[in-house]
């Protein structure tokens, strides 16, 4: 079992270490600080460099559908100390969303992710940190900062990046050290007691060597009161550290990236019969700073550690040799209140459920991967990359039922290996021409033992899938005028065969086999009036075919992950940067994403108690109700996505200058399940951020900011076990921020 730790201790630990990090960042900036105030925000005319095609490359010249977040973007959406889930709606069809909190964040991409909670879950985002493919959800929560930039690569991915990638990839880039002394430190405070405070030193070390040092705190006090008990719930302190060391001699480059993160918070709340039935308003008397838990624990802590050895050496007029050694783990617990609320027999009046319910468990992802790449040099118009991959994953986890003395232990073991190429042909001075094949072949052997409530089969249980794929891509990029590119990409992507052990409560281990993605793309990128305006505009049509789902039906608590026939989805994207004056920069994106199941068979069980009102046809067998899905959208799929930024600059005569920057994301509305009801329709979602301050002429930036400034809260995701359960948005934040490069 994992009681609360006190709290008194956690947030004292978090004020030093707030402070710790700020004194330390704040004595180096005031030894060493420049008179020049820090460098100006990108223009709408710079080029934006990419590394889409594994390559340094300006993003018009990557047949690729990809967005780049940098600077003062990404600062001022993570000004409140949230976690990865601020990238939703950042840029053109991009979801994310969390049932854990900040553990176990859930990537879609043109409407195509996976809702599944379980650890053990293969999402067709990857996400990429370091040049690093994380697999298992809570590595992919790893804290986002002292970034160069994040990249967002829309569409199969599979050809050059490791690891189940038929909706596209989240590039995090961490800032590399520098020959150069410099640094920079930030501090922000608000108010529920959020701090949020980063900072980086880099340098020479000589002989070659030079280092990099950052760090973020991130804390949050308790502020939701659980009326059951009095105590007070939904703070955190998360805490993360990354050291890296480079090494540069004539024609071989080492850099070592070490990386570890302390997080000890709560869990994300289940909040109870929060839905109205018949609607999906919230019900009479909700009040988003209460809940009424009775589980006798709430917690949450997670331990992670990582490394990765990047290794390159140059032949003279051939090209290089790149080798990434990483190692991975984590160690996570949560526990909680599943169905989010007290045992009463009036559900669904606010706080109530049917039974008491009280379950966690303790998870522990262990990934090994290795990549040997050569990046061709230029053979007149050829060059290409070709390379081997492997990756090696062990994944415990148990479930605890802390009621009825449940423990259930499983062991994933699961080896991926693969072969790419990717070759690029310079047709004429306008043409160029790129394809990719990979050779991909999974195993994945799964354990289940221990003490299960209700098993649905006797235990021990061995569970085993296996399965291998070619996929690759074919595209063209032909340049019109000197302002304007066309390209056009078909691809192909592949999700590995996957694995359901959920023996609980009469299930069964279920499989689904291997997922793929026919994907066709074209698009326009260039500039406009005299540069000021840069523009990229996409349009895309996939088709998926056996998509992996997972029926989790709450009248019978239960997951069966089966295949669907296939999804298809379509839409258009536009990322848009205009600088009408040298002090006025404005930026725009947008994305249409139409999504839809086609599958005349397949239906899954609805929400427990009979509490929802399904939209779908539907039919009774044994008591229970059951929709059929097709037609549906895919879940967590909004129709559109948008996102508008505007920053203004007043210089002053002595170098300093005031400044504001807003932001908007907003997101249409979505449907929580496979299948449809009013209740478990999530509405659409607005959220306006502003910031605005003083740089002084040696350049410390003083500002205020605000994040959600209408204070919306909605329902972002559901339980559908016995009654209408949903997690909700993050309320308004607000405080006073303090950043100094040097």
């Amino acid at each position: 079992m994992h009681p609360m730790k006190p709290r008194t201790t956690r947030h004292l630990s978090a004020r030093l270490g707030g402070i710790s990090l700020l004194a330390l960042a704040a004595l180096t900036g005031v030894a060493h600080a420049e008179d020049a105030p820090p460098k100006a925000e990108d223009s709408a005319t710079t080029e934006v460099v990419v590394t889409a095609s594994r390559r340094l490359e300006k993003a018009r010249d990557v047949p690729v559908a990809v967005s780049s977040l940098s600077g003062t973007k990404l600062d001022v959406i993570n000004s409140s100390g949230l976690d990865i889930r601020v990238l939703a709606s950042r840029t053109p069809s991009l979801n994310v969303e969390s049932s854990f909190g900040r553990t176990f964040p859930r990537f879609y991409i043109r409407g195509l992710g996976n809702t599944d909670f379980d650890p053990n879950a293969s999402q067709p985002v990857s996400v990429v940190y370091d040049d690093v493919a994380l697999e298992n959800p809570m590595l992919k929560s790893f804290p986002i900062f002292d970034l160069a930039n994040v990249e967002v690569l829309r569409g199969p991915q599979g050809t050059l990046f490791g690891r189940n990638t038929p909706s596209g990839v989240v590039k995090l880039t961490s800032a590399k050290p520098s020959e150069v002394f410099g640094g920079y430190y930030s501090v922000a405070a608000g108010n529920l007691g959020t701090v949020n405070a980063e900072g980086a030193v880099t340098g020479s070390l000589g002989n070659g060597f030079s280092g990099r040092l950052s760090g973020i705190v991130q804390r949050r006090d308790d502020w939701v009161t659980n009326l059951y008990n009095g105590k007070k719930l939904e703070g955190y302190e998360d805490y993360a550290l990354r050291g890296q060391l480079r090494y540069v001699s004539g024609n071989f480059e080492a850099l070592l990236n070490v990386h570890g993160r302390k997080l000890d918070g709560t869990p994300r709340l289940f909040r109870a019969s929060a839905i109205k039935p018949g609607t999906n308003d919230f019900n009479t008397g909700f009040d988003i700073k209460k809940v009424r838990l009775d589980s006798p624990f709430i917690s949450q802590s997670l331990d992670s550690i990582g490394s990765s050895l990047q290794l390159s050496y140059t032949f003279d007029g051939l090209g290089t040799l790149h080798s990434i050694t990483a190692y991975e783990r984590a160690k996570t617990e949560s526990s909680g209140d599943i169905d989010g609320g007290v045992s009463t027999i009036v559900a669904p009046t606010l706080y109530g459920t049917f039974f008491p319910v009280a379950t966690g468990g303790t998870t522990e992802p262990e990934e090994f991967s290795q990549e040997l790449r050569f990046e061709t040099a230029q053979f007149g118009q050829w060059r290409g990359q070709f390379g081997l991959y492997y990756f090696d994953q062990i994944l415990k986890y148990n479930e605890l039922d802390y009621l009825n003395n449940g423990d259930v232990r499983h062991k994933n073991h699961g080896t991926s290996f693969a072969v790419f190429g990717s070759a690029e042909y310079k047709a004429t001075d306008a043409l160029t021409l790129r394809a990719g094949l990979r050779y991909t072949s999974d195993e994945k052997k799964d354990i289940v033992w221990g003490r299960a409530v209700f098993p649905g089969t006797t235990l021990p249980v061995t569970t085993k899938v296996d399965g291998d794929n070619v996929s690759g891509d074919l595209s063209a990029t032909y340049v019109i005028s000197p302002n304007l590119n066309w390209y056009a990409r078909f691809a192909t992507g592949y999700l590995a065969p996957a694995i359901q052990d959920r023996v609980n409560f009469g299930g069964v281990p279920t499989t689904a086999g291997e997922q793929t993605t026919t994907s066709y793309e074209t698009g326009f990128k260039g500039y406009a009036f005299d540069k000021m305006l840069r523009y990229d505009l996409s349009a895309y049509y996939f088709k998926t075919k056996d998509l992996q789902i997972t029926a989790v039906g709450g009248a019978v608590n239960s997951a069966k992950l089966i295949n669907a026939k296939e999804a298809i989805g379509k839409g258009f994207e536009a990322d848009l940067s205009l600088k009408p004056t040298d002090n006025l920069l404005l930026t725009a994106s947008a994305s249409y994403n139409g999504t839809e199941i086609q599958d005349p068979v397949t239906a899954v069980a609805t929400c427990g108690s009979g509490l929802c009102t399904p939209l779908d046809r539907t039919y009774v067998s044994g008591g229970t109700r059951y929709a059929y899905i097709d037609g549906n959208p895919l879940p967590q799929a909004p129709e559109w996505v948008a996102n508008l930024t505007a920053q203004y600059v007043w210089p002053m005569g002595d170098g300093s200058r005031f400044f504001v920057y807003g932001d908007v994301a907003y997101r249409s509305k979505i449907n929580f399940f496979l299948y449809e009801a009013t209740e478990f329709t999530g509405k659409a979602f607005t959220q306006t951020g502003l910031r605005g301050g003083y740089v002084t002429k040696g350049g410390l930036e003083i500002a205020a900011y605000v994040r959600n400034l209408e204070d919306n809260i909605v329902a972002e995701s559901g339980i559908d076990f016995n009654n209408l359960t949903v997690m909700v948005s993050e309320p308004r934040t607000y405080g006073l921020s303090l950043k100094k490069a040097f």
